[in-house]
């Protein structure tokens, strides 16, 4: 069923998603139009979540003569935390079991962290579920933010936990409704609230735009990525 956040971008969910579990799942996918192309990533990456047996995809394409190449920003980010002076003390924690599936093997030269969301009466509230960020540089790892609200929830969870700082990364910043302002550093606030760094890519320009020369946001470009995987 289709739903589209406030920005437009696709919000996807899979009626009777627990029928497919355990079962060897095919997606046939279809990338012929620039207008279903996000929202058919979006499925890829949720069906393997679902406790799968096996997935494949049996055909995907841009247009007859065109193979999409899925590249990662994790290497860059690697590489900027081996540039901070505390880089011996970083930890890195993904907000549910989701992400670390998707990047902790990318990413295992550090410690690890994983939150987790838990149903407490009627909300959904993110907890600790194992790793230790007492003393610790941590920075939360995903690939997309919206509201931000999930990350903000997660650094207060690692901030009672006893983290040193507290720093994201995201690959996808969208930010809808300027959310970003969630983020940014004010004077005299407290420094457990604040994200001592915050790292996106350029892949959405509008926010890049937005963010310039405000902490905690710093931009990490996709240029050399992009034309490494093009061999230029």
């Amino acid at each position: 069923m289709h739903r589209s956040f406030d920005d437009g971008f696709p919000n996807l969910f899979i009626n009777n998603a627990k029928d497919i579990r355990g079962h060897h799942v095919a997606f046939l996918a279809s990338f012929s139009s620039p207008a279903v192309i996000f929202e058919q990533l979006s499925v890829i990456f949720a069906l393997p979540r679902l406790f799968v047996a096996s997935f494949t995809l049996e055909r995907f394409y841009f247009g007859d003569h065109v193979l999409p190449c899925f590249e990662t920003g994790m290497p860059l980010l690697k590489q900027r935390l081996h540039q901070l002076p505390d880089a011996d003390n970083v930890v890195i924690a993904f907000p549910d079991d989701g992400a670390w599936k998707r990047f902790h093997k990318l990413l295992d030269h550090f410690p690890t962290v994983v939150c987790a969301k838990v149903r407490e009466g009627d909300k959904r509230i993110v907890r600790l579920k194992e790793g230790d960020p007492a003393g610790r540089h941590v920075v939360i790892v995903d690939d997309l933010v919206q509201s931000g609200g999930t990350l903000i929830e997660c650094q207060k969870v690692l901030a009672a936990h006893g983290a040193n700082k507290v720093s994201a990364y995201v690959t996808h910043a969208v930010f809808p409704k300027k959310s970003w302002l969630r983020f940014v550093h004010k004077d005299g606030e407290n420094s457990n609230k604040a994200f001592e760094y915050f790292w996106i890519t350029d892949s959405c320009a509008n926010t890049v735009k937005d963010i310039a020369n405000k902490a905690p946001f710093e931009v990490i470009s996709l240029a050399g990525s992009i034309a490494d995987a093009l061999q230029i």
